[in-house]
């Protein structure tokens, strides 16, 4: 059996064309942003999460390995555990000042601590949070 006909992403298997050829899909490859352009907001967290407090560190724009290695930095910096996922830096506790810090210190001047209240934009019930 020829292997010439591969399955794809999307779920081709066979085709009844013998000049059909599955068109690869190139990854979209996400440039990383410079430190002054990345807009983080830090959160804090305890949902799903058996009761424990966990620092969020979302909004990074840029690849995979970029994000485990800005993680390995913040989680050498506060002294806890943690991990990188789902485009989020997960650090163990309340460490939402000292990330914080760190951030502001190496050059990710956009970096907020705690997200406005989505409810507040889409009601339009505080207009000051929209200027910002």
């Amino acid at each position: 059996m020829s292997k010439k006909n591969t399955a794809d992403k999307a779920g081709f298997v066979y085709s009844t064309n013998p000049d059909f050829q599955f068109s690869r899909e190139e990854d979209n490859l996400v440039e990383t942003l410079p430190p002054a352009d990345q807009r983080l907001w830090i959160e804090l967290d305890k949902k799903q999460r058996g009761g424990k407090t966990v620092t969020l560190v979302t909004g990074f724009t840029g690849t995979e390995e970029d994000l485990e290695k800005l993680s390995k930095q913040l989680k050498n910096f506060c002294g806890t555990g943690g991990s990188a996922k789902d485009g989020e830096i997960i650090i163990q506790g309340d460490q939402r000042d000292k990330v914080l810090a760190w951030l502001l210190k190496n050059g990710y001047s956009k970096t907020k601590k705690n997200r406005p209240l989505l409810n507040y934009f889409l009601l339009g019930k505080n207009s000051n949070l929209l200027s910002f």
